[in-house]
């Protein structure tokens, strides 16, 4: 049986174990409530891998091409939050 893949905010949920400090737990529950804690961490996660993901490129990119000026870094980013964001609407 062949195993899928699948991308970012992509897929079935899996039940994960998860340790955070109690008073970050807290400020979670009380912005979002119990019931959203998990749709919560998840988009939290995700924006933090988008971002990894996009400051990872732009080094690749600089190391072949030289520096990438701030404000083209800027709008990178703005255009890769755009992006992913269109997916999350779909």
């Amino acid at each position: 049986m062949a195993e899928t893949s699948y991308s970012i905010g992509e897929g079935p949920s899996t039940r994960v174990s998860l340790s955070l400090p109690e008073g970050t737990a807290e400020a979670i529950r009380r912005r979002v409530g119990k019931r959203e804690f998990s749709s919560f961490i998840a988009a939290a996660v995700e924006r933090e891998l988008r971002g990894q993901i996009l400051d990872e490129y732009l080094a690749d990119y600089e190391h072949r091409n030289g520096l990438v000026p701030a404000q083209d870094q800027e709008r990178a980013h703005q255009v890769f939050a755009e992006v992913f964001a269109e997916e999350e609407s779909d």
